[in-house]
């Protein structure tokens, strides 16, 4: 039995490692409502990786949490999301917007007045 914990254990510490995509870029640790995001971005695509653990969750309630701090690490909007509750990718659609969050900063995010879809994420950084 211990031999069996021994070899699963190298696949247990890959469990938030980036795609060969995002490898080399540091993520931005994101919390938006009841889950936590590890965001890279690269480009016109970002990874959301969530890093907590949810209790049976499904892609439809994840999914714009994870849009949302795609979004607020990269300044732009998400065209198109694909993945699972897990891991998140998504292809960005980049304009004028906000500023991106800094890498290797973990940020505090809540979501504010939803509106037809739309709606004002605030993002502290944490102490």
């Amino acid at each position: 039995m211990r031999l069996l914990i021994w070899l699963f254990l190298p696949f247990l510490a890959a469990c938030n490692t980036p795609g060969h995509v995002f490898r080399g870029i540091d993520p931005v640790r994101v919390s938006i409502g009841k889950s936590t995001f590890d965001v890279r971005v690269d480009g016109t695509y970002a990874q959301a990786i969530r890093i907590n653990p949810e209790w049976a969750p499904r892609f439809e309630a994840v999914a714009p949490r994870g849009a949302m701090a795609m979004q607020k690490v990269s300044g732009c909007k998400v065209a198109r999301l694909w993945g699972d509750q897990a891991v998140m990718l998504a292809r960005l659609d980049c304009g004028a917007g906000v500023p991106p969050l800094l890498p290797g900063r973990a940020y505090e995010c809540e979501l504010e007045h939803i509106h037809g879809g739309y709606g004002d994420l605030i993002c502290l950084p944490r102490l």
